[in-house]
């Protein structure tokens, strides 16, 4: 088996000029095209949250993405912690 297929779940916090950049819509446009599932939202230290489940390779994908961010942003530190898959969360989407 080449690719792996195991569901692994990863809790990322954000930091840096990351609220009012689209940060949201850019994390959320490339969760879409690598097709993990999760959600992505600000959080009131200025800091964005997000959840991403998927294979492993489509996981750190998305942490990499993080460490570069949205055009507009500017990434100061990105933080990940396992956490648990949550098999009802499908999709991905933007947390209010």
């Amino acid at each position: 088996m080449s690719k792996q297929t195991a569901r692994i779940a990863v809790s990322v916090k954000v930091t840096g000029r990351v609220q009012g950049v689209f940060f949201r819509a850019e994390t959320r446009k490339a969760a879409q095209l690598e097709e993990v599932d999760g959600y992505v939202k600000n959080m009131p230290d200025g800091s964005v949250q997000a959840l991403f489940q998927g294979n492993r390779e489509q996981v750190e994908n998305m942490v990499a993405w993080c460490r570069d961010g949205a055009p507009l942003s500017d990434v100061e530190g990105v933080s990940t912690q396992p956490v648990a898959v949550q098999p009802e969360i499908k999709g991905f989407q933007i947390r209010y």
